[in-house]
């Protein structure tokens, strides 16, 4: 009985290690504390159950009247009797946390807040699985069966979860899975009374039986394999290049797998649709303002060695107040508000929702899509963007030169400053930015000089054969070239005015392209587009797009951001469309025929291959197929080092001296002596050895314990009886190896490295053709020496650790407890 408690006390703390994983959804640990709670006095009941000798549906019954109490306990309604005394309002107040706890899980985010009807769905399934898992490993003694509701636990999070859950909680719920099953066969094989090891030696009660360890060493090799395992294999990781469509093409090679809001590098990830021949469509917008700026969907606004990165986004539902409101508008910052409709096709399949900046309603989006008021993006933790339809009312500010100017600096503790400024030290980069603000007294003046600095006249040009990336010397090169396309200039800025002091990001999304058709823009994979975002006291991001107009399809100008490559009109006219500054993109010097020339074709964004740039897969492809090809000709070389060195031995071996006086041989008998007699010998083994290993190579059966001249007539009759000159060099080579191993005088002077030859020759006519290609590049001797050594290493290996383990065994704790309880 005291077995089958401990027993049903190991299921429940296993089953609490087992949901571990919950972790990754809940901000905090409340759900842990809760499901303890309920596990604990499920196990209590258990074990009093067990105690009266109940059958196993008492046993099951009480378990679940012991979580009912619990269940009260933590979530009471108001109308209990007393505090752990359910009454019908209760169930009533249970029903109502299920159905909360469904429009939560609509509405929530990972991680989700401690809310009642996610904690009691959580604490609900937790004590659930622990009846289950007692009923299995105590009730059936079939503990094995116990992982599988077990694994349901497991399964929530990697259902829900955006990213892929964490290795930790998954080796700890694998551990308590493993103690169970430990704790089972334990107490079974105690039940047969004492233990003995394989060679008859008794093992003591403390000391664990050598199958037990084994499955020990087992159980951490396996977790660690299933943990390792899935990091290594391609294809089990996620990334936005899969979010971006199903083509070919640069990047990670994985379309269509889908991609999630947060943890992105966007600059890798849009190189892969960006540097593809192929035009594909991705958005259709339709909206009612004249001339639109950018249509934006992600960011990237933290800095780090490697460049920027993507931080998660988080946010409300747009269906319960997460869009902003429409805020009033400041001297000189001119605001309309426009609608616009957009139909995303099936190429564009990622978790970011296209839409212009401020957007302030929603329509045809349900709860699953969420609102980022600081990063002003619209993503989801569930859905997909492909196929999606919806209209949006949004608000387009324009600024004027002197309310930017106007701005404040931000106070050195405000938040956004302290988070949007900091840049690693690149003093390249830093003596740059202190020459081009040096006499600057605003935020704007600062951002102007930097933002001109990245003109034609300064020697920048667009160019979209440049290689990528966004670190610190990827911006240093970019610098030095003053070539590039929009990644680097939108990257390139954004570093800078950080460096200047002032709040800065990337931002990503549509240019507008060749211009609407019935108001209708059509963005195609050629439009994806990279610019900057500054943020002004007041003002809030305020878009800068340093990269030159010529080079980008549909690229529109401001009046407080204008293209520095042309010169800005003095007045611009009434009748001007209403263009943000009243600057017409089409205006350029250039035509437009230019334009569509240079499109930006080549957002090789975070180091990708750049349109343009010879691809670098062939090397890599080549490197693999030669190292390979390195690989597989290992064995063939090392045969034939073997056959060189053994027949460089033989055919250097010359007549040895002999001394044929009669008193010692007498007549006509030549006798060796000295050294010659060993090295006869050594050469009659090496070509002996050459001769066993030329047999197991042409599939010929070699038998270790045949004398060599019963080896050598086998031959004779089995694989060389139509080849009378392998025939006698076979004789020849077992009459030496049969004189070098049991006659005091061995055989000298015969012609051995020629007979190995003619042997040789004589197994290859006679094999088949598949047989003398594995014997020439994969050669069965030297596979099958490699497999000796590795076994023979193995195993002196596993000795040389048993014995040392032995050793160690006497500083057991286990045997000092076992021995104070023999007292």
């Amino acid at each position: 009985m005291t077995a089958t408690r401990n027993l049903g006390f190991v299921a429940a703390a296993a089953t609490l290690l087992a949901s571990a994983p919950l972790s990754a959804i809940f901000q905090r640990w409340t759900w842990l504390v809760q499901a303890a709670i309920a596990v604990a006095v499920v196990a209590g009941v258990a074990a009093l159950t067990r105690l009266v000798r109940a059958p196993l549906w008492g046993q099951a019954l009480g378990m679940v009247g012991g979580l009912l109490l619990a269940l009260t306990w933590l979530f009471p309604g108001g109308t209990e009797l007393v505090p752990f005394l359910p009454s019908p309002g209760t169930f009533t107040h249970f029903g109502g946390l299920l159905s909360a706890s469904v429009q939560d899980m609509r509405t929530q985010t990972v991680k989700v807040d401690d809310t009642d009807p996610l904690l009691f769905v959580a604490v609900l399934g937790v004590a659930g699985v622990a009846i289950v898992v007692d009923v299995l490993a105590v009730g059936l003694r079939r503990p094995a069966l116990a992982g599988l509701p077990m694994l349901a636990i497991y399964s929530v999070p990697v259902a829900v979860y955006v990213d892929s859950v964490p290795a930790v909680p998954f080796v700890v719920g694998a551990a308590g899975y493993l103690w169970l099953l430990v704790t089972d066969n334990v107490d079974r094989v105690r039940r047969f009374g004492r233990r003995f090891t394989g060679d008859g030696r008794d093992v003591d009660v403390w000391e664990s039986s050598p199958l037990a360890a084994a499955g020990r060493r087992l159980a951490v090799v396996g977790v660690a394999l299933a943990v390792a395992l899935p990091l290594a294999v391609p294809g089990m990781t996620g990334g936005m290049l899969d979010a971006l469509g199903g083509g070919a093409g640069n990047g990670n090679g994985r379309p269509g797998q889908g991609g999630n809001s947060g943890r992105i590098d966007l600059f890798a990830a849009l190189s892969g649709e960006l540097t593809q021949s192929e035009v594909k469509n991705f958005v259709k917008v339709t909206t009612t303002e004249p001339s639109p700026f950018y249509l934006r969907f992600g960011v990237a606004d933290e800095l780090r060695q490697d460049g920027f990165r993507v931080r998660t986004p988080t946010g409300r539902p747009v269906t319960r107040g997460g869009l902003p409101e429409v805020a009033d508008a400041r001297p000189g910052v001119e605001q309309r508000q426009y609608r616009a409709t957009v139909e995303v096709t099936r190429n564009l399949t990622m978790r970011l929702l296209p839409v212009y900046s401020e957007p302030v309603r929603t329509e045809d989006l349900d709860g699953n899509w969420l609102y980022d008021p600081n990063q002003q993006v619209l993503f989801s933790n569930r859905e997909s963007s492909q196929s999606m339809r919806y209209s949006f009312d949004y608000v387009r500010s324009t600024y004027s030169p002197e309310a930017l100017q106007a701005a404040r600096s931000l106070p050195a503790d405000h938040p956004v400053r302290l988070q949007q400024t900091g840049t690693p030290r690149v003093s390249e980069v830093d003596a740059l930015v202190a020459g081009l603000v040096r006499g600057k007294r605003t935020d704007y003046d600062r951002v102007r000089a930097i933002y001109d600095y990245f003109s034609a006249d300064n020697g920048f040009t667009y160019s979209t054969t440049t290689k990528g990336g966004t670190s610190g010397q990827d911006i240093v090169d970019f610098l030095t070239n003053k070539a590039g396309f929009c990644q680097q200039y939108a990257a390139a800025m954004a570093w800078l005015v950080r460096a200047a002091g002032v709040p800065a990001r990337v931002a990503f999304g549509f240019s507008n392209g060749s211009g609407p058709t019935n108001g209708t823009y059509v963005l195609t994979n050629r439009n994806l587009h990279a610019w900057t975002e500054v943020y002004f006291d007041g003002m809030g991001w305020v878009p800068f797009d340093a990269t030159p107009a010529n080079g980008v399809q549909g690229s529109t100008r401001s009046e407080w951001a204008p293209d520095t490559d042309t010169p800005e009109p003095s007045t611009p006219s009434a009748g001007d469309p209403a263009t943000p500054g009243g600057i017409d993109p089409s205006a350029d010097p250039a035509g437009p025929n230019v334009a569509d020339r240079e499109a930006d074709q080549g957002l090789a964004l975070g180091g990708g291959t750049a349109a343009g740039q010879a691809p670098v897969w062939p090397w890599w492809t080549a490197g693999l197929l030669l190292a390979l090809l390195l690989l597989l000709a290992v064995p063939a070389l090392r045969r034939a080092a073997l056959r060189r060195r053994r027949g460089s031995r033989v055919a250097a071996a010359a007549p040895a001296s002999m001394d044929t006086s009669a008193d010692r041989a007498g007549p006509g008998r030549a006798v060796i002596v000295g050294q010659g007699a060993d090295r006869a010998r050594a050469d009659a083994h090496a070509a002996w050895d050459e001769l066993l290993d030329t047999l197991v190579d042409y599939r010929v059966r070699v038998d270790r314990t045949e004398t060599p001249r019963a080896t050598a007539e086998r031959l004779v009759a089995d694989a060389l009886t139509e080849d009378a000159a392998a025939v006698e060099a076979v004789r020849l080579l077992g009459r030496a190896e049969e004189r070098a191993r049991y006659a005091r005088d061995p055989l000298t002077g015969e012609p051995l490295y020629p007979a190995l030859g003619a042997v040789r020759g004589a197994l290859a006519a006679r094999a088949g053709r598949r047989t003398r290609m594995l014997a020439a590049v994969l050669p069965p001797s030297v596979l099958l020496r490699w497999r000796a050594a590795v076994t023979d290493t193995s195993s002196r290996v596993v000795a040389r650790t048993s014995d040392v383990r032995y050793r160690l065994l006497r500083w057991n704790p286990r045997r000092l407890l076992a021995a104070r309880t023999g007292r």
